[in-house]
């Protein structure tokens, strides 16, 4: 170090962060152990951690979590294999987390055991097939006990290979964190661990379906929640320990100075933020409990999927396939309510997706109350419209209109059903049949009615829970409501056995709520006239009687050629 000039190099520098960072606060008591170093929630994950194989943490903000988690990975790869020692795996979305975390170990492992080695930066190659490997850099912290705690600051496809206790931090804000799980859970069958800790992000977030799942006993008895919020975190000692380490007068009156000055920063945010309560933010539309309770129609969902080998089989054989659903979709058309008003939506697809058709019945109220729906996959086109025809055909004196997708190959349905029910080309026109050409535009003015009809319960579908996923997909992008254009990335591999879906039901619904709100149009009997050439010259009465008589005494058969009485002949 340079005593003139008081500067230091990168590496003296670098010494000094990590002497700092990697250093127990002396102000702390540790002479009565861990669990006085620890507050009460840091204990209770780290107890839960040592019991279940899965634990999932929902947490506020700033408690302190990750710091606690620090001191399980470093008993748990500081231990030795009999004692269940194992590698532990950090997995945060950025360099700062990773190294960070590595801090944190870092300074438990000197307070605990002095025996692990310095930190480490390495390289760690990420392969991918059928691209060039590349390198990702990693910190870790090995121990006597032969074992280590890798920080990355990416998700590396060779986690599959390893074993030991995964950490995934702030889940929520990961990249394709359902890909990250499944590749971890491969690792409890050998007696490995998980623990999945973020803040919310979303209603329709993945962390906050995981939550669900564990909740709901989906994830088996091998996992569990821990949900520790702001208000519970400061009953703990939170403000305590941060008077403390920070010098923060340790009064009542600062105390609720603090807490009022955190809840003034997150603002409207602080639901989701500091309490553990998702919203229908980050981009999502329509929070799952409000569509759950929206699902009380009695409106059976009729789905038809055919072989890739359909249209290559006899026409015998294609009816075999066809015969039980259109058995089915009579019993459903012939059981239908024939005194209200009905509306039809329908998104075509072909291959990669769903076609869906919802169909709304207008009740007294106004309110609409879905009837039945249909899912068609893998479907050719003939098929769709016939099917599609029929359905229009059983409610036809009722029926208020039908909006079709007429984006793409969608075009081809919408145009043969204006052929047959009426095409409508504006408000002011008449038909039932209206091809819709998706916009920016058309979801930004089309789709907040249907939102305001969930909000104000003027509106009830069938209880599926595909049906919910799909309205989940729709996201708020730049202020404007419509299902993102990417797919979900472990979908579009086209995987085989992957069921793909792409938000149909919801843009099903969307069409069918459009048809429902379309206007009356009033049209009366108009006599179609006979094409008249417009550019012939006019005739009169005379030529035109003439010409209908020679039309109507035709030359005879056995006449001769033309000139054959001339004198001479041929």
């Amino acid at each position: 170090m340079s005593t003139e000039t008081g500067q230091i190099t990168d590496e003296e520098w670098e010494k000094l962060r990590a002497d700092s960072a990697q250093s127990f606060p002396d102000i702390i008591d540790t002479s009565q152990g861990l669990p006085a170093v620890l507050l009460p929630y840091q204990t209770k994950l780290l107890q839960t951690t040592a019991i279940y194989q899965f634990t999932v943490c929902e947490k506020s903000r700033r408690i302190g979590m990750t710091w606690g988690v620090g001191a399980d990975a470093v008993l748990t790869s500081g231990a030795s294999k009999p004692a269940g020692g194992m590698d532990t795996l950090y997995i945060g979305f950025n360099l700062d987390m990773a190294r960070e975390f590595i801090d944190t170990c870092a300074m438990w492992a000197k307070a605990f055991m002095p025996a692990a080695t310095a930190v480490q930066d390495f390289l760690f190659k990420d392969q991918k097939e059928g691209e060039e490997d590349r390198h990702i850099s990693a910190f870790r912290i090995r121990f006597a006990s032969g074992f280590e705690i890798v920080a990355l600051t990416s998700k590396p496809r060779s986690l599959r290979g390893r074993q030991g206790y995964v950490i995934f931090d702030e889940a929520a804000f990961h990249d394709e964190l359902d890909e990250m799980l499944k590749a971890a859970n491969a690792l409890l069958m050998w007696g490995g661990k998980v623990l999945v800790i973020s803040t919310h992000d979303g209603d329709s977030n993945p962390f906050n379906v995981l939550v669900r799942q564990v909740n709901s006993g989906e994830r088996g008895d091998i996992a569990k929640v821990v949900r520790v919020t702001f208000n519970e975190a400061v009953d703990a000692g939170l403000y305590e320990r941060i008077a403390l380490v920070t010098g923060k007068p340790d009064t009542p009156e600062e105390k609720q100075k603090w807490i009022d000055s955190i809840h003034a920063v997150y603002g409207d945010d602080a639901d989701e933020e500091l309490h553990c309560i998702p919203k229908s933010g980050s981009g999502a539309w329509l929070a799952a409990p409000l569509i759950e309770a929206r699902m009380t129609a009695d409106a059976p969902v009729l789905r038809l999927e055919l072989p890739d080998n359909y249209l290559h089989l006899t026409p015998q054989h294609q009816s075999e396939y066809m015969r039980p659903f259109m058995r089915e979709l009579d019993r459903v058309l012939s059981g239908l309510d024939m005194t209200p008003h009905y509306a039809a939506g329908f998104d075509f697809a072909r291959v990669a997706d769903l076609s869906v058709l919802p169909l709304l019945m207008l009740e007294q109220n106004l309110r609409r109350r879905e009837a039945m729906s249909l899912e068609m996959r893998n479907v050719p086109g003939n098929e769709q419209k016939a099917i599609v025809g029929d359905v229009l055909d059983a409610v036809l004196s009722r029926l208020l209109g039908a909006a079709f997708d007429a984006t793409g190959m969608g075009w081809t349905v919408a145009e043969d059903m204006g052929r047959r029910f009426g095409l409508r080309e504006s408000e002011e026109t008449p038909g039932l049949i209206w091809a819709i050409k998706f916009s920016l535009e058309w979801y930004r003015v089309n789709m907040p009615p249907l939102k305001t009809a969930f909000e104000d319960d003027m509106i009830s579908i069938g209880a599926d829970a595909d049906h919910l996923t799909d309205l989940r997909a729709v996201k708020e992008i730049r202020g404007i409501p419509k299902v993102p254009d990417v797919r979900d990335k472990e979908l579009a591999k086209g995987k085989k056995g992957v069921k793909r879906r792409h938000g149909d039901y919801a843009i099903g619904l969307a069409l069918a709520h459009f048809a429902s709100r379309m206007r009356f149009v009033e049209f009366g009997y108009r006599s179609a006239a006979a094409p008249q050439n417009t550019t012939a010259p006019s005739r009169t009465g005379a030529e035109r009687l003439a010409r209908n008589r020679a039309a109507d005494n035709p030359k005879n058969t056995w006449s001769g050629p033309l000139g054959a009485r001339i004198k001479g002949g041929f």
